[in-house]
């Protein structure tokens, strides 16, 4: 049994993550942290009482609980931080907050090595979304003209969204850089083409109805293709972090992406 500490559990997706590590046979929740606590967890999701009390200090709860591993759906600027806690405590962080800048994955991956504590961070854990990823990176070998649309629902702090701009560093592997468009292209009001990076446009869309969705457009030729990945609710990324609170420990150093697990 892998032991799980939640931090941010009261949020949606905490929540979700608390449900999903009651359920699965092979995790044990042994700790939840939120800025609100006092609650029972189990209830808090509508599992009923498991006796986890939701604790408004990590540190304290890593220490009182002892997990192995903390799955961190919190905000940009709290992840990093509790990041840092955890693996100072020897505690492997699974993180699925977006937003962490280089600087700070770049100590979040010392501190790793430092403390011998593996991490994990995934812009998505939606296995589907990860498919997504892959097979433009493919397309992009043979269609290097491409834009990115992501849409997510209007609470969402950070654009672009991790994963577009995961997608984009996968497309920049296997593609030259190059400036799309019409040279003398002029934006009438600034930022209607978007984000760029490395010639890519990245368009963000922020609407109350949405949870997390992604096209990748190529044109060409006389051609267009579109890659899409829609996830509907938030159970969507429950597997990918079960997966990973099971596969942490037996990484190295800091590792990036849901596709390094599959």
């Amino acid at each position: 049994m892998v032991r799980v500490l939640v931090s941010g559990a009261c949020g949606r997706m905490g929540q979700a993550v608390v449900k999903a590590v009651m359920e699965d046979t092979e995790l044990e929740l042994v700790g939840a942290v939120d800025l609100k606590g006092g609650m029972d967890a189990g209830e808090l999701v509508g599992m009923g009482r498991n006796g986890v009390i939701v604790a408004t200090d990590l540190s304290q709860a890593i220490q009182d609980t002892k997990p192995e591993v903390m799955v961190d759906f919190t905000r940009p600027d709290v992840v990093f931080n509790d990041a840092c806690t955890a693996l100072k405590l020897g505690v492997s962080p699974v993180i699925g907050t977006t937003g962490l800048s280089a600087e700070a994955r770049a100590e979040i991956a010392s501190l790793a090595e430092k403390h011998h504590t593996p991490a994990f961070i995934a812009p998505n854990f939606a296995i589907g979304a990860v498919l997504m990823m892959l097979m433009s990176q493919q397309a992009a070998k043979y269609m290097p003209n491409v834009e990115i649309i992501e849409l997510h629902h209007d609470q969402k702090l950070d654009a672009p969204s991790g994963t577009a701009l995961q997608t984009a560093e996968m497309i920049r592997e296997v593609r030259k850089s190059m400036k799309q468009g019409h040279p003398d292209e002029k934006e009438k009001v600034a930022g209607a083409r978007g984000a760029e990076v490395d010639g890519m446009h990245i368009h963000s869309v922020r609407l109350p109805g949405y949870v997390a969705h992604q096209e990748v457009i190529f044109g060409g030729l006389g051609q267009t293709l579109t890659i899409r990945h829609d996830s509907i609710n938030r159970e969507s990324f429950m597997p990918g972090v079960v997966l990973a609170c099971k596969k942490v420990k037996g990484l190295e150093g800091l590792v990036i992406g849901l596709d390094k697990l599959l």
